[in-house]
């Protein structure tokens, strides 16, 4: 079962380990454990629901509450202490795009927000409901059958709630995949991450989602509008780009079709240490502007390599390597990098070489294929030690950017300072680590993990939060970076929006939205404030 307050399965725990727990209580103190809200008393607290009855609008107060917030920090903050300010007062879940229509019809109807679903993962607001008027929740869950496979295009159409496992279950029984997979790829849908612009930790090879969205339906106040397939136009401007990063502004997204793969034939993934940033970070550039067909370059740096080898929890072993990359000359301050390919066995194969060449340029020590595989393996688990830290005292949040290469080590130590200094009035230690997440010939996305200690407190962490996003954000801004890469906006991060596109590019937003939503009825509050 899912869990309503945290990440992820119920049944599924990653501990901290004893090794971890005293790495992170001797960088920021001992951890002081909050006390839970019960499910059911946060139940009691919401609001009867202001909507009129609907056959297929579910206002009971479960549902409801495990419809209202994401998985933000403020969302965890709200659920934990069991400060809801504002829930969905109904939730519906269509089975078909008349009845999409239907509901959006009833709540313009009821002057009522709407406020689309996928898998409730979003970090940076997407889910909150309106303040100042009723809000009907639409979860698309039930719309996400395959509905078109065209095996000489490669194209495949899903209904818009298909979730990614069952995605590529269902492409893979035809022997195709998509491969798309972000850190939230088992509970993440694709219209989800078609409308907040998605990037995956292979869209090396495979493209990132607006590479992938060839076309689609979506319902609006206004109508229908129609997405035809087509391999490439020159005929005016796309529209699908008005649907990627949408974030629910326009409509509903019903069904898309994407651009798929034939499974790889061979896949793999290696680390190489390299012995210091400098290092590493002209090394990674070296072998994305080569464009060698790799399928995913991930570069840590020192903090975040030295982290994760202590979280790892195989103390002997991590020792071991240690001692074996100090004597090739990757000692304190060395960068892991993991490299993967997939396809074809022949072209992966030499392009996995080339690039362990290209590495080795630089004084990178190949590790082998053991800690790649490693991390392929937990690589969707890692995430679950959010709710661990939170049990033992320690949150954990995120931010990521994109900058050019001439602004990226200097943008990633911005941010961290910027953490830092952000809680150190409060006498607090920050604990952050970064990593390139996906690489570019022309830059690199630079994706930053902060962890510090609870107050305890519902009011105090909150407060704590928005002083460490207000400074993250503004030195990214600062740094010339874009305010996301690939979690989209919200309402979290929409108040650096306009420093991304400007006067003149904000009040175009406005003008689309209202092209489509003239009642405003559709997500309000994100991507564009009021």
């Amino acid at each position: 079962m899912r869990r309503w307050n945290g990440w992820g399965d119920d049944t599924i725990e990653v501990p901290i380990g004893e090794g971890a727990l005293r790495f992170l209580e001797q960088k920021l103190g001992p951890g002081s454990v909050p006390r839970d809200a019960a499910f059911e008393a946060v139940c009691a607290q919401l609001a009867p629901s202001r909507l009129p009855p609907h056959p297929l609008v579910d206002t009971t107060p479960a549902v409801r509450l495990t419809h209202a917030l994401g998985q933000s920090l403020p969302d965890w903050l709200r659920l934990r202490y069991g400060r809801i300010e504002a829930a969905p007062d109904g939730v519906a879940f269509p089975e078909s795009a008349d009845e999409v229509r239907d509901l959006i019809r009833f709540a313009v109807d009821a002057g009522a927000a709407v406020v689309p679903y996928g898998g409730g993962t979003s970090v940076c607001g997407h889910l909150d409901a309106a303040r100042d008027r009723p809000t009907l929740s639409v979860d698309m869950g039930r719309l996400r059958a395959l509905t078109g496979l065209d095996r000489e295009s490669l194209l495949a159409t899903f209904g818009a709630g298909v979730a990614g496992p069952d995605l590529e279950a269902q492409l893979r029984a035809q022997g195709y995949t998509l491969g798309h997979f972000p850190q939230s790829f088992e509970y993440s849908t694709l219209g989800g991450w078609i409308v907040t612009r998605s990037s995956g930790q292979q869209s090396l090879r495979y493209g990132r989602i607006e590479q992938l969205f060839a076309g689609g339906r979506m319902e609006t106040p206004q109508g229908r509008l129609e997405l035809p397939t087509f391999p490439a136009s020159a005929a005016g401007p796309d529209l699908r780009e008005l649907v990627l990063g949408s974030e629910g502004r326009l409509g509903i997204l019903l069904d898309a079709t994407v651009r798929i793969s034939p499974v790889p034939e061979f896949e793999a993934f290696h680390a190489v240490f390299l012995p210091d940033w400098e290092r590493a970070e002209t090394a990674v550039r070296a072998i994305v502007q080569a464009r060698l067909g790799m399928s995913m370059l991930r570069l840590s740096n020192p903090v975040e390599t030295a982290t994760m080898l202590t979280l790892a929890g195989h103390p002997r072993q991590v020792a071991l390597l240690e001692t074996l990359l100090r004597l090739r000359g990757a000692g304190e301050g060395k960068c892991m990098l993991l490299v993967g390919a997939s396809g074809a066995r022949k072209q992966a194969r030499a392009a996995l070489a080339a690039a362990l060449t290209l590495a080795r340029r630089f004084q990178g020590v190949h590790a082998g294929r053991g800690l790649g595989e490693r991390w392929k393996k937990n690589r969707f688990r890692n995430v679950y030690l959010r709710n661990a830290a939170w049990e033992r005292g320690y949150a954990i949040d995120t931010v990521e950017t994109a900058l050019d290469w001439p602004r990226v080590t200097p943008g990633m130590r911005a941010v961290e300072r910027a953490a830092a200094d952000a809680l150190a009035a409060d006498g607090e230690q920050v604990h952050a680590y970064t990593h390139l997440s996906h690489l570019y010939p022309q830059g690199a996305s630079v994706y930053t993990t902060f962890i510090w200690r609870l107050a305890g407190d519902y009011d105090a962490d909150l407060a704590r939060w928005r002083r460490l996003k207000t400074s993250v954000s503004e030195a990214i801004v600062a740094s010339g970076g874009t305010i996301s890469h690939q979690h989209g906006v919200g309402s979290d991060h929409a108040p650096w929006l306009q420093a991304e596109k400007g006067r003149l590019g904000m009040e175009a937003l406005r003008t689309v939205f209202r092209q489509f939503d003239p009642g405003g009825c559709m997500n309000p509050g994100k991507l564009v404030s009021p």
